[in-house]
């Protein structure tokens, strides 16, 4: 009988064959003891139902940072202060040839299953997913993440920080939470689900509940390493020989760049030297720490990026501000990550931890346009006006009160010394992150760099050789598919290795690539700007995909690292090979069928309800915040509250989205209907002039959003009605129709406005006394 017969067999008589198989599923194995009437008649067995890891089993704790550039930390040559990561790099390895995918989920799906992003169904962001193999969002369980993995070797698994993986439309209180972190084998989970969160007032859940954190004063860096710490208290307490899994994927420095004042004020006046400046002092840096050749040269300007000499003095002083925040950002990120290594090392673990610290899931973002984001009320302004508006806000900027990212010209300058930025799969920029390997009772050299090729996908590999850890051919009843990464262990002693990982390929919305032996073939393909994060507009092509005008590049980059000569006039024999070796991998990892963003409704997307026409809301139901809520800006919708009204001294918030900056609200007080509409510059109140009839109502609210923005001119109408009776209308412009702003973290509320309050008229959470049956949104 064959082996996977064999197992088979067993499985189904009730058995095990191997503790190995089902080590912590805790699966019915056989009792070989000896029954008999009474207990000194009886012999005892004790069946070890969960596998212990190996006496003296390293911990292993993997830390992802977002949205960060190859040149932005002083650990590889930028001017952004981390000592504590710069620490770890000291004492450990710098993996100066590491690469991800170019962009967040499909990097996370990449890294936590060994295997490439298309062939774990996570080609594209979460809410931009299609019905193909590649792209559906739904990583098969044939294809087990870390966790499961390594809780299959005897460690508690732990993830702290941003997800990004679930399926959108089952991020929400109704599930199923198979998909979830605890679904996909770790223990706890403490962070957010989708791709950003607000720093001040996050998204939380822990495991699969909602928490409310509010009013709160805690940064989500320092709750995040609050928890990574109380979690391994109470583990190594109850279980000091047990070593532990904790994946921390921080928020930052994914936009929005919040960070508290007394960190920003450390880099005033430090970045006036300018993006120019800051890309020369850097590659210069990376010569002397030996992490790119000495005889590199720095690419030209990426498009779109003005030279810093040309700027006037107004837009110098707003565009450093920028980079000011990002640093502070980065800086106290780091801050708080050297509390958790502290901590291990306070309990003495530090030195059996092994620690992985990759510097982003994708080159520095471009989100940012060309003069830096704050809230919808400026980035909407042109020319001068923006940058006055900028400099008036500039103590708005990186407070809770904004979404900053700072400008392209920043983001080029992280990415010091490659060319393009996030979500670009066909260059260096997009792609390759540096990655720190520490592990003290494992690493000799300390402080040691390696080039030896490296992808996301390989750290599942390399972890579990340092570990001596094993994938078992089944995990929960599911056989395993083969992870599809090369462990780098091999590197750990030996400089000189030769590259083991020797083909790769890219692929992010139609910008793709190919590597083969130090070769890199190429083609880019403009990538829809409504990425996580971003503006969330409508598709601006009409879902027209075409890759036609799309051109293949060629470089060696055994002799050109960072792609500044393109060889494939030169050498079309080579491009073609390259070309080939990219089919036949697209074929293998479900690449196909290639599209691009202009192929999705991302707003749609962004939330659990996708594109449902008619949603139900019902009274006692959570804050829905985030991706559990529904879109309204930007879109004409009705919403009808439909309520009794017994005594008439019935008052309080029938349903509310938003809050004290901006936000919508339908209410009841002093026996009237009222509707209030706020923005940052504008408050719009409407009142019933009559009492509210007893019995069945219905309040509603019909508001009309015809597009698109033009100063001063209207772009909709709201309309208020008491039992379809009307009780007042407005017609709304551009700077009047918002309804989510920047703190969007109050959310969608039926029967209070629980966080902060729309109207001045009330005071939050202000409950409905009455009867409220439920409340309906129709998009129309």
């Amino acid at each position: 009988m064959k082996l996977g017969l064999k197992i088979a067999a067993t499985v189904i008589a009730g058995c095990v064959a191997s503790s190995q198989v089902f080590a912590q599923n805790s699966s019915q194995q056989p009792w070989n003891g000896k029954f008999g009437k009474t207990l000194q008649e009886s012999t005892p067995f004790k069946i070890e139902y969960n596998k212990k890891a190996p006496k003296g089993a390293p911990n292993v704790v993997w830390i992802l940072i977002d949205d960060a550039g190859f040149g932005a930390t002083t650990a590889f040559g930028g001017l952004v202060e981390t000592p504590n990561i710069q620490k770890l790099a000291n004492q450990g390895l710098r993996f100066t040839n590491f690469h991800t995918t170019a962009i967040c989920s499909p990097t996370r799906a990449a890294l936590l299953t060994g295997r490439n992003h298309h062939s774990a169904h996570v080609g594209l962001l979460t809410p931009a997913a299609v019905d193909f193999p590649g792209y559906d969002t739904y990583i098969p369980f044939e294809k087990a993440t870390a966790a499961e993995i390594l809780r299959e070797n005897g460690y508690s698994t732990f993830a702290l920080g941003k997800w990004h993986l679930t399926p959108v439309t089952e991020n929400s209180q109704a599930g199923p939470f198979n998909r979830w972190p605890t679904g996909r084998g770790f223990d706890h989970y403490y962070g957010f689900l989708p791709g950003a969160t607000d720093q001040w007032h996050p998204e939380l859940w822990e495991d699969a509940t909602k928490l409310d954190i509010e009013p709160n004063t805690k940064h989500l860096n320092e709750l995040l390493a609050d928890k990574a710490i109380k979690y391994i208290a109470n583990q190594k307490s109850l279980d000091a020989e047990k070593p532990f899994f904790l994946y921390l994927a921080t928020g930052a420095t994914h936009s929005p760049h919040q960070v508290a004042k007394e960190w920003i004020d450390k880099y005033k006046g430090k970045f006036d030297l300018g993006w120019d400046k800051y890309r020369e002092i850097v590659i210069e840096n990376q010569k002397k720490l030996g992490i790119i050749p000495q005889n590199a040269v720095l690419p030209e300007r990426n498009p779109g990026v003005k030279e810093w000499a040309t700027l006037s003095e107004k837009e110098k002083k707003a565009y450093a501000h920028f980079m000011e925040v990002y640093a502070a950002f980065y800086s106290y990120t780091d801050y708080e990550i050297g509390r958790i290594v502290n901590y291990l090392e306070q309990i003495d673990q530090l030195d059996n931890t092994v620690i992985a610290v990759i510097l982003g899931d994708n080159g520095a973002s471009k989100g940012g346009t060309q003069h830096g984001t704050i809230n919808p009320q400026i980035n909407r302004l042109q020319g001068e006006a923006r940058i006055d508006a900028i400099l008036n806000a500039s103590d708005l900027i990186g407070t809770d009160e904004s979404s900053t990212d700072y400008p392209i010209g920043w983001a080029a300058a992280a990415n010091t010394p490659f060319r393009y930025w996030k979500a670009d799969a066909n260059t260096e920029g997009g792609t390759r992150n540096p990655m720190i390997l520490y592990y003290p009772k494992g690493i000799k050299e300390k402080g040691g760099i390696r080039n030896q090729y490296g992808h996301v996908i390989d750290m599942l590999p390399t972890t579990l050789e340092i570990i001596k850890g094993e994938t078992p051919k089944l995990i929960n009843g599911y056989k395993q598919e083969p992870i599809e990464g090369t462990s780098l262990a091999y590197a750990i002693d030996n400089s000189k290795a030769p590259s083991k990982h020797t083909v790769q390929y890219y692929e992010i919305a139609g910008a793709l690539s190919i590597y083969k032996d130090g070769w890199k073939a190429s083609r880019g393909h403009d990538v829809w700007e409504g990425l996580e994060g971003g503006t969330g507009k409508a598709d601006p092509s009409g879902g027209k995909v075409d890759f036609s005008k799309d051109v293949w590049e060629l470089y060696n980059l055994n002799e050109d690292f960072n792609e500044c000569t393109n060889l494939a006039s030169k050498n079309p024999q080579k491009l073609k090979e390259l070309q080939a070796v990219f089919d036949q991998e697209a074929k293998k990892y479900n690449v196909y069928p290639l599209k691009d963003f202009t192929a999705h409704d991302m707003p749609a997307g962004r939330t659990v309800y996708g594109k449902m026409p008619n949603i139900t809301l019902f009274p006692g139901v959570d804050n829905l915040v985030g991706v559990s809520s529904p879109l309204y800006d930007g879109r004409s919708f009705t919403a009808n509250a439909e309520a009794e009204i017994v005594s008439g001294q019935e008052e309080g918030v029938l349903f509310a989205v938003g809050g004290d900056k901006s936000g919508i609200s339908l209410f009841v007080k002093d026996g009237k209907f009222h509707y209030t509409h706020k923005t940052l510059k504008d408050v719009f109140n409407i009142s019933s002039t009559t009492a509210i009839p007893k019995g069945k109502v219905n309040f509603k609210l019909v508001y009309e959003h015809s597009g698109p923005a033009e100063a001063g001119k209207s772009i909709g109408k709201e309309t208020v009605y008491l039992n379809d009776e009307k009780i007042g209308e407005r017609s709304f412009t551009a700077a009047q129709a918002q309804i989510q702003g920047p703190r969007n973290f109050d959310g969608t509320d039926v029967g209070r406005d629980q966080k902060t309050a729309v109207s001045d008229l009330y005071k939050a959470p202000f409950m409905f006394t009455g009867r409220l049956k439920k409340v309906t949104i129709a998009y129309q």
